[in-house]
Parts: C-alpha cells; sequence; structure tokens
C-alpha cells in the first residue's frame, strides 16, 4: 500500500472509531486500519471490483468489525445513510486510479506492457469495454479524450491511426492498441512508453473516474464526523487537481469580488487541509516505483 504509514497518521486512528475505504483494492490500508482498531471500531469498504470484494471476504470475511460492498464510491452517501452513519464517520480513505493487482493482470486489459484483452473496466460486468468504444467513437471524440483525459498532445495523430486500423481490423488486444501509439506518436519522452498517457485517458473515461471523484467529495462533508479526517491519494494531476480545489474551496468558500471585500465575511468553512500535500520518499519510490506519482492530502471536518 502507498504513502501507509502517512495515510495512518493523517486519519489519526481511533480504536473505537469508524472508518471507511472507498478503494480497497487488495486490502493493504484496510489491514492496517484493522490492525489499529479496537473491539469497537469499525471498517466499511467498497470497490467497484469483483476480485477487490473476493479478496476482501477471503481475508477479512470473518472479522465482525469488517464489512465491504460492491460499487462505485459515488455510493458511499445512500450506504451510510441507510445504516444511520451520515455524520459518524471518523475517517474516509479514497485511494484513487488503478490497483496494482488490476494492472499485473493482462486479462483486465489495463496495462501496455503485457498483451491481453482491451478491456479497462474497474467492474467487467458493467458498461462497455475499451475494445467496444474505440470501435464505435468517431475521430473528434477519440482525440477529445484522449487529449482532456490523458493530456496527450498528439491526440489527433493516434486517433487518426485507430480510425484508420479499425476500417480494417478491430481493435482487440492492449499490444495492438500500443503497438499502434507509439508508431502514431512522433517523439518519444524518456523513460515513458509512449501508450502512456493514452491507455490512462481511455482507462479514466471508461470508468467515469474524475466525475466519480466530484462526486463523492462533495459527500464527504456529510459523511465525516465533527474532526473526522479524510485522505485522498492521487496518482495523475487532473485527480490531484479536484481534490486540492475541492478541499480549497470548502475551507475558503466562494471568494468575494476585490471590489466588495467584505462580502461573504460570513461563511463557515466545513473543511480545513491538514498539512501539505505528500509524496512518497525516495526510499517508498526505490521499493514501489508506482509511488513516485503518489500525492497525499488530507483535510478535517471542523463542525
Amino acid at each position: 500500500p502507498v504513502l501507509l504509514k502517512e495515510v495512518l497518521d493523517g486519519l489519526s486512528i481511533q480504536p473505537g472509531g469508524l472508518y471507511v475505504d472507498g478503494t480497497f483494492g487488495r486490502g493493504g490500508h484496510a489491514g492496517a486500519i484493522l490492525a489499529m482498531l479496537g473491539p469497537e471500531g469499525r471498517l466499511l469498504a467498497m470497490d467497484k471490483d469483483p476480485e477487490a470484494v473476493r479478496s476482501a471476504s477471503k481475508q477479512f470475511g470473518g472479522d465482525p468489525r469488517f464489512e465491504i460492498e460492491q460499487g462505485s464510491f459515488v455510493m458511499l452517501g445512500n450506504l451510510l445513510a441507510q445504516q444511520h452513519l451520515q455524520g459518524q464517520v471518523n475517517g474516509l480513505l479514497l485511494d484513487l486510479g488503478v490497483s496494482s493487482p488490476q494492472l499485473d493482470d493482462a486479462s483486465r486489459g489495463f496495462s501496455f506492457s503485457e498483451d491481453g484483452p482491451l478491456d479497462m473496466r474497474m467492474d467487467p460486468t458493467v458498461g462497455i469495454s475499451a475494445a467496444q468504444w474505440l470501435q464505435n467513437a468517431d475521430e473528434q471524440e477519440i482525440s477529445r479524450v484522449l487529449k482532456v483525459y490523458g493530456e496527450e498532445r498528439f491526440s489527433r495523430r493516434i486517433a487518426r491511426a485507430i480510425i484508420a486500423l479499425r476500417d480494417t481490423q478491430p481493435l482487440q488486444s492492449t499490444r495492438q492498441l500500443a503497438e499502434l501509439i507509439a508508431a502514431a506518436v512522433p517523439v518519444h519522452e524518456r523513460h515513458k512508453h509512449p501508450a502512456t498517457r493514452s491507455f490512462q485517458a481511455i482507462r479514466i473515461y471508461i470508468n467515469h473516474e474524475l466525475e466519480d471523484v466530484t462526486a463523492v467529495l462533495q459527500q464527504v462533508p456529510d459523511m465525516l464526523a465533527p474532526r473526522g479526517r479524510m485522505a485522498v491519494i492521487s496518482f495523475q494531476s487532473l485527480e490531484d487537481r479536484i481534490v486540492k480545489r475541492f478541499i480549497r474551496d470548502e475551507y475558503r468558500g466562494e471568494q468575494p469580488p476585490q471590489a466588495f471585500p467584505l462580502a461573504g465575511m460570513d461563511y463557515c468553512p466545513r473543511l480545513k487541509p491538514v498539512g501539505k500535500a505528500i509524496r512518497a520518499s525516495d526510499e517508498e519510490v526505490a521499493g514501489n516505483p508506482r509511488a513516485r506519482s503518489a500525492v497525499l492530502r488530507i483535510a478535517e471536518r471542523l463542525q
């Protein structure tokens, strides 16, 4: 689990508290939280991925303090309301993006380094796969997704290449797409595969990741107990920007025009940032290169 000590310190675990892990993955953070909870503590987890839910049941299914639900963390507000737990959460963790097991399993279609079916869905039973979307989207839409969600400067070239190929054969494998992108991109960055940005963009779009992050953050103040904390780990700038702006806006409120500096002075913030953004240490990155881009932000409910 990335930034484990920093997450546990940031959440300020109370033995009898109620905690929520909205992105269980394979339970690295969840297991550490459970180890710090006493008999009265409770951990509620969620994950879109059916494999993650099965893993959770095997690891912690016998622990009465633990519960997991399959689904997007967007459902957390409703789930807590159903259990009459709104406003009682002492700590919420969101570890955004794709998990290491998903990347390492070629059959899930997230990785360009191993060949597999071009799927990329975190829940393979819901929605359309990456292959289905690429087969039917028009050139303008593909280019827009690659540019907006992957910040890919050669998005038009890649989109044209995809359209040209699919007219003769469907895109069905990750290697097929990765090789097409590598051929379409005229300039390759050092130490970065040319398909990195495009794979990220398609995955984010297929799974509605940024929309889900925005939606769940809006629910957070109502979930947390007074002095309850939220810890969010982001792995790319688009996610981190959403989290950073949300915490800032919750703390500062809507800023008045400069001409009327007293406007909005009665605003009562619901959240405050706790410290600055935290990144993985050199030692952690050396042991886990995927931690290199991780950014942890922590906020606390004030009232």
